[in-house]
């Protein structure tokens, strides 16, 4: 998979935004909400590489702390949103008949709103925070794994390996577990890897409504929140953020669009001859 050119450019880029996220205490100059007055919205130099913003917080110890939110943010909705949805999609498949009706029309109803706007309603039920942020984002995933693995599964069980795996008198909690859910791992990996770039995404533009990471606590998406009053002037306050959410999001559209050609050969032959 890493011979690929975007393959390895995607898992560089997210080694390094997950080192540096992982060691910004090491790599901080200071405490991410350090204020100096006397050093407010200074430009990008030496001693501030990133600038400051208008409480004199150095933007790159924020932005190295807001990197542990802002990965935090696209994976638990998407643990949240392949658990259910696994469950949900193979009860559905497998089942079949009255029950996988009710459950896909359920899934229906969720896919009708746009995920942004459902994250919005589930928040403002819940009240804004971090935790429900992830909670919202996640149950919006839950159709699109959910229908994944229907799919897989309905294909799956008319295998003959399946099939006669049934016949032997396997009961069906092994035929999931042995036969369906490992023949259905690739495709929801690859779902998965491109849906944290998406979960990242939508925690910043919740955290710029106001709805997703509370001060003193602080992501991407909350940075660039802040830095619309000091614009053009103090663009650095939006400029590094808003790589670091574009950077983050390339590297895993690129890591899923490598785990996509190297687990279906099928998909990667078809690009090509495209």
């Amino acid at each position: 998979m890493l011979s690929r050119p975007g393959a390895r450019v995607g898992a560089g880029l997210l080694l390094l935004l997950a080192l540096a996220a992982a060691f910004a205490p090491v790599l901080a100059p200071e405490a991410p909400n350090a204020q100096s007055w006397l050093n407010r919205l200074q430009p990008p130099s030496a001693q501030h590489p990133m600038g400051t913003d208008a409480f004199g917080r150095s933007v790159l110890t924020r932005v190295l702390y807001g990197g542990r939110v802002s990965l935090l943010a696209g994976l638990l909705p998407v643990l949240i949103g392949l658990g259910i949805g696994t469950v949900i999609g193979t009860v559905a498949g497998y089942v079949g008949r009255t029950t996988d009706r009710l459950l896909m029309r359920i899934m229906d109803i969720l896919l009708a709103f746009p995920g942004l706007l459902l994250a919005m309603a589930i928040i403002g039920t819940l009240g804004p925070g971090f935790s429900n942020a992830v909670i919202a984002i996640g149950v919006g995933l839950i159709p699109t794994f959910a229908r994944l693995a229907r799919a897989e599964v309905l294909n799956l069980k008319s295998s003959e390996f399946v099939e006669a795996a049934g016949a032997l008198g396997a009961r069906p909690g092994r035929i999931v577990f042995r036969h369906l859910l490992p023949g259905m791992a690739s495709p929801l990996v690859v779902q998965a890897t491109i849906s944290v770039g998406t979960s990242i995404l939508s925690t910043a533009g919740l955290s710029f409504l106001g709805l997703g990471v509370q001060p003193p606590t602080s992501d991407w998406g909350e940075m660039l929140s802040g830095a619309r009053s000091f614009l053009p002037d103090a663009w650095w306050l939006a400029v590094f953020p808003g790589m670091m959410i574009a950077l983050t999001v390339l590297s895993f559209n690129l890591l899923g669009d490598a785990l996509r050609d190297a687990l279906d050969p099928r998909t990667a032959a078809y690009r090509r001859r495209g």
